[in-house]
């Protein structure tokens, strides 16, 4: 499946064709745990540290709410446990990304059913960080 996105960057505004190389099932059909994948400078390097990368599919409540990463990066810090109330705009955890730290937010208030990262964990564009549980 192929969408077409425009992004600006810089002020320059390009068309990009994006296609979609998998599908859920076979997400879901993958190992829980996965090795993250090196590049031949890395894979040299012995003493590399490896870090956790989340393939797991929490299970989503009626009316609960699924905070996903905004982009790809690491998990600096985790704010909250599963069990936590937490309001809505709270900080949940710290993202870095391109040397960035970004506050991960609550969009809703509730309690938290689970936490699917831990810190030093590399995640990808969408993967579900945190599921709130409806209030």
């Amino acid at each position: 499946m192929k969408k077409k996105f425009k992004i600006t960057v810089n002020g320059e505004t390009y068309e990009v064709d994006v296609e979609e190389i998998c599908c859920e099932e076979e997400i879901e059909n993958q190992p829980r745990t996965q090795e993250p994948s090196l590049s031949h400078e890395q894979a040299k390097n012995d003493s590399m540290i490896k870090t956790p990368v989340i393939t797991k599919r929490p299970i989503l409540e009626e009316g609960g709410t699924e905070i996903k990463a905004p982009m790809p990066g690491i998990i600096v810090s985790v704010n909250v446990k599963p069990g936590d109330e937490v309001t809505k705009g709270q900080v949940l955890m710290i993202l870095e990304a391109m040397k960035m730290e970004n506050e991960i937010m609550s969009p809703a208030s509730g309690q938290v059913s689970s936490v699917n990262v831990v810190e030093g964990a590399s995640v990808n564009t969408g993967d579900i960080l945190i599921v709130i549980g409806a209030a």
